[in-house]
């Protein structure tokens, strides 16, 4: 009787299959250019500062770095325009009258035994985000006073979010809705116990 071994073939064929497969979506590994344009930024053209050709520069990138460290620069947050959005808030400031938030996206999901959300953390750089002068703010506990979501100032919100402890802020998500210009018009505490 003859025995026909066809597995390493298979796996062969397979191995080459998924390796294919992996270059035409254009994976990878490392944060160089081809991550960035995953990302959602792509080069444009911008006119240079003596203002006699333009140059390339990155979409959304702030004229004088104006970002705080580990954050990605104000106008990143354009990509989220017109959307609503899940995040987790590092660090919120006011400047020039208007509120910025740093933002990135995270996940919720109901807790198992209680009226309440789990936060599941998101990953990678925050992005700055700015809100309207007249963002809507609803918090409800830990950064509000009840369980039911109430309107906050903007000052009070920051206020309140920059005096808790960084491992704190990990902990608590946020609904975010965004005007047509990537501005924050709405933030919303989710309950979490």
């Amino acid at each position: 009787m003859r025995v026909v071994h066809r597995r390493p073939a298979t796996v062969r064929c397979l191995t080459a299959l998924t390796l294919g497969m992996l270059a035409l979506t254009g994976c990878s590994t490392d944060d160089g250019p081809a991550a960035a344009t995953a990302s959602g930024t792509s080069a444009a053209p911008a006119p240079s500062p003596d203002g006699t050709a333009p140059s390339t520069a990155q979409s959304g990138t702030a004229p004088t770095g104006t970002a705080p460290s580990g954050t990605k620069p104000i106008g990143t947050g354009a990509r989220w325009a017109g959307t609503k959005q899940f995040v987790q808030i590092d660090d919120a400031r006011t400047a020039d009258g208007r509120t910025y938030l740093s933002v990135r996206p995270a996940q919720k999901k109901p807790h198992p035994q209680f009226e309440a959300w789990v936060i599941v953390p998101g990953e990678g750089p925050y992005t700055e985000v700015s809100m309207t002068e007249d963002a809507q703010v609803l918090l409800s506990v830990p950064l509000g006073d009840a369980k039911h979501p109430a309107s906050y100032a903007q000052a009070d919100f920051v206020g309140r979010l920059t005096a808790r402890p960084s491992s704190d802020r990990a902990l608590l998500g946020y609904d975010l809705s965004f005007d047509g210009e990537g501005r924050v018009t709405r933030v919303q505490s989710l309950y979490t116990p």
